[in-house]
């Protein structure tokens, strides 16, 4: 294995780790700030190095990540430019878990690829074996995600925070 291969699943384990992170939080309706910054920022990494890695064609993985990016794009402004106002909290909440997904999606792929067992099952993945996991991952996904879109509420704004932006709004309308 590459040096640039084993960043690159580094990278992706990280973001995969971190995204169950935050999806718990998620469906615990906790935002996890920190963890989120990890998982967002890991997930795009995982796709801009997912494009470097040696290719002489255009590769569904490449296509995964282009839709992993704009799925990427989406989520990040929900969460930071849009602060989860509105729409935006749902939007998030959907485009991250499609993020993750996508990211786990991968990771069968290659684990029917590099595991010998697994291989022998699917050697084409295209084989029963193969789509039932995925399908089955695409399932728990789409759940985990309904879930989580229900559960997940912006935290309220701490009192002593609400009580100074009421204050600075009077100073401003004086």
């Amino acid at each position: 294995m590459s040096t640039q291969v084993l960043i690159h699943v580094l990278i992706s384990l990280v973001g995969i780790f971190s995204g169950f992170i935050v999806l718990f939080g998620l469906l615990t309706a906790r935002r996890l700030d920190r963890w989120t910054a990890i998982f967002l920022t890991t997930t795009v990494a995982t796709s801009l190095t997912g494009f470097v890695l040696p290719a002489d064609r255009l590769l569904p993985s490449h296509i995964v990540g282009i839709i992993s990016m704009v799925v990427l794009a989406v989520a990040i402004y929900g969460r930071y430019a849009a602060r989860l106002a509105g729409g935006w909290r749902k939007t998030y909440v959907i485009t991250a878990t499609t993020a993750l997904y996508l990211n786990v999606f991968v990771l069968v792929v290659q684990v029917f690829l590099k595991v010998p067992t697994l291989k022998a099952l699917a050697p084409t993945q295209s084989e029963p074996p193969f789509a039932v996991t995925q399908g089955l991952v695409l399932l728990v996904f789409i759940a985990l995600t309904v879930l989580a879109a229900i559960k997940f509420r912006v935290q309220p704004v701490p009192a002593a925070v609400a009580a100074s932006r009421v204050l600075e709004t009077a100073r401003v309308t004086q």
